[in-house]
């Protein structure tokens, strides 16, 4: 139940600080392990992931407030900049496009297929980091921060920003999760 259990775990942290249990160089070597263990399809490798830390971490969440000119409110980007770090997470459209080209049956499924192994990606990366008792939530300020991003990183114009996840020591732990009736979204037939 080990797996269950993490997944449980597994929350939305808005409240994070810069205080890790682990060192910096286990939470780079985990992002690493998750992102070569999650499955694609046709083993087609287009997520791409950067992991702002230190200046990076601070220029990244300035952009972004940036980027909407003062129409989200500031202390919700400095609640993420509080945080040790951020994942960022990018599927390379040019390896999507290569792959359509090659194998024109399927052309249609390509971008669909990225796009459920980035969600793995993302979950994955999410839970580990909960496993090691690290906090984080699931951002999506993209396509308005893409350009910032871009060239804040210097990334390939291939590269679609997909999602961030800011991350930290947890400084509180979230509301207690309501549950639900699952037998409304899980349905069983004989």
């Amino acid at each position: 139940m080990t797996f269950i259990n993490n997944l449980e775990k597994r929350r939305t942290y808005y409240n994070i600080n810069r205080q890790l249990p682990v060192s910096e160089s286990e939470v780079i070597e985990l992002i690493q392990k998750v992102t070569e263990a999650t499955p694609d399809a046709f083993n087609m490798k287009s997520a791409r992931v950067v992991i702002a830390l230190g200046e990076k971490q601070e220029q990244l969440w300035d952009a972004a407030y940036d980027a909407f000119g003062g129409e989200v409110e500031r202390e919700k980007f400095d609640s993420f900049k509080k945080g040790y770090g951020t994942v960022l997470y990018f599927t390379d459209e040019a390896v999507v496009t290569g792959l359509q080209e090659q194998y024109a049956l399927y052309a249609s499924n390509f971008p669909v297929w990225a796009n459920q192994s980035n969600g793995m990606l993302q979950s994955n990366v999410w839970t580990a980091l909960r496993e090691v008792e690290i906090g984080a939530s699931l951002q999506h300020y993209n396509p308005v921060i893409d350009e910032a991003v871009t060239k804040l990183f210097d990334l390939p114009s291939s590269w679609k920003l997909v999602a961030q996840m800011p991350f930290g020591g947890i400084a509180a732990e979230p509301d207690e999760k309501e549950k639900e009736d699952i037998s409304k979204r899980v349905v069983v037939k004989k």
